[in-house]
């Protein structure tokens, strides 16, 4: 019989291999937990000695009973999962054959059994036509009610067609399975929930790619402003600073000390350049640590061989020609000042030497006359220092003006400098994480590019074999009915 079904379905589909199961002479009793299947299986195997009858446990991997005789309590009726224990158990044996045990203490058994063939027949079109019985293999009172389910397991095994009908089973158990696993490989659910999970991971990475170049952009870009206004307000806050110094060391310079005081104002105004220097260093250094960029700014040397200096010119103290008509007026007034205090003096002098000698008037008018050069002399020197005063306080603010135009000009150029070096190692670093994401991306398109190939075989595979699978599942099914018929 088993030839005949296998010539019957090479004809229609050669390609396919046979079911590979081992037919046991063996009768599976199964059902649901607490249904009863163990009296079953108890009063079967005595009644009807010259069969086998088994477990599920009792099976080993690819064995196949010869009939099935499920078992369900009748204290309700079947469930889903009920239907699906009976699907594992019956895929390769078309003999089933239907229980409701314990019908002793519930009344009912009948419309459960009403119930459980309609449920069954529209959970499988096979199973409609499975006979039920009742039974109460281990009754609580009574004897055994076994009687109608033994005569039914003795017909259906009885049947001279079973082994034609199991193997025809077993065929469309193979058939179905093969054609849901076209169906499953061309519709590839698990396939496509990955091919999503593939996409979003595409986009994000892009995306992030994206977001993440804009706002390192965009943080150079306020980092370098910031630097920018910051530097500039630093360096311009330095020169006013270092002119209020040297200005008021300029109000309380002695003749002395005026010397010096333009080498140490060039000294000050060198330590401001480098002062300025190493702060503008320093807060670069500090915007490419904040941007996390891995390069080092330019060094001083880089930019130029040495700070830049200021063009500071002479101060202009010792330029006599510059002064002589200033001098020649500041001698005219001091003379002036001195001949006025000396006859001031000389009229006090003499109206307290009336009636002295002439020796003491001669005294007092050349100790008057002395007293009023002095006083000339002193206020031509003290004019002279306010003039070498002011003319220093002018002095200190044109070098003050110059340095900052230096230190603007420094903190301008090494921003520009830092942005450069700081653009560039960005775009490295764009192109860097360009080459990383091009790579995930170019991973993730590779298999999406393998699953859309895999899809495509699946459906043309399922496309080409399906009709002949379906055929000649339509001709196992045929047989099925005719033997069912029979």
């Amino acid at each position: 019989m088993s030839d005949e079904v296998d010539a019957l379905v090479a004809e229609v589909f050669p390609r396919l291999d046979a079911p590979a199961i081992t037919r046991r002479d063996l009768v599976l009793v199964t059902g649901p937990w607490m249904a009863g299947v163990s009296g079953v299986l108890g009063a079967l195997s005595e009644r009807l000695p010259q069969h086998k009858f088994v477990e599920s446990p009792d099976l080993g991997p690819g064995d196949a009973p010869v009939a099935v005789v499920f078992v369900v309590s009748a204290a309700a009726p079947l469930t889903e999962s009920d239907c699906l224990l009976l699907d594992g158990a019956a895929e390769y044996t078309d003999v089933v054959t239907g229980v409701v045990a314990k019908i002793d203490v519930h009344r009912n058994w009948r419309d459960v059994i009403a119930a459980n063939r309609a449920a069954l027949a529209a959970h499988a079109p096979r199973y409609g036509r499975v006979p039920w019985v009742g039974a109460a293999a281990v009754p609580d009172l009574g004897e055994p009610i076994v009687d109608e389910l033994v005569e039914t397991v003795s017909v259906q095994l009885a049947d001279s067609g079973i082994a034609r009908r199991n193997r025809l089973r077993a065929w469309a158990s193979r058939l179905q399975a093969v054609a849901q696993r076209f169906d499953r490989d061309a519709d590839g659910a698990g396939r496509r929930v990955r091919v999503e999970a593939l996409r979003d991971a595409r986009s994000i990475a892009l995306r992030e790619s994206r977001h993440a170049k804009s706002e390192r952009t965009v943080a150079l870009r306020g980092q370098i402003q910031q630097a920018r206004v910051q530097l500039s307000h630093f360096a311009r806050n330095r020169c006013s600073s270092l002119r209020r110094e040297l200005q008021q060391q300029a109000a309380g310079l002695s003749r002395r000390k005026m010397s010096d005081f333009e080498a140490a104002t060039r000294n000050r105004v060198a330590e401001v350049v480098t002062e300025v220097s190493a702060g503008t260093t320093a807060h670069l250094a500090d915007v490419a640590q904040a941007l996390d960029v891995p390069v080092a700014l330019p060094a001083l040397q880089e930019l130029s061989e040495e700070l830049p200096t200021v063009d500071v010119a002479a101060a202009p103290l010792s330029s006599v020609k510059s002064q002589r008509p200033e001098s020649w007026l500041m001698m005219l007034l001091g003379a002036g000042f001195g001949l006025g205090v000396a006859l001031t003096l000389s009229r006090l002098v003499a109206g307290l030497a009336q009636g002295q000698n002439q020796l003491t008037k001669m005294t007092g008018t050349v100790a008057c006359a002395g007293i009023g050069l002095a006083g000339a002399v002193v206020v031509v020197n003290i004019r002279a220092l306010l003039r070498d005063r002011a003319v220093l306080d002018r002095w200190t603010g044109d070098a003050t003006s110059s340095l900052r135009s230096v230190a603007e000009e420094l903190v301008a150029t090494r921003v520009v400098a830092a942005e450069s070096v700081l653009s560039t190692a960005l775009i490295a670093w764009d192109e860097a994480e360009n080459a990383r994401v091009s790579k995930q991306v170019s991973v993730i398109d590779g298999e999406l590019r393998e699953h859309a190939i895999a899809a495509a075989r699946a459906a043309a595979l399922r496309d080409r074999e399906m009709p002949a699978v379906t055929a000649a599942l339509d001709a196992v099914r045929a047989k099925l009915r005719e033997g069912q018929k029979q």
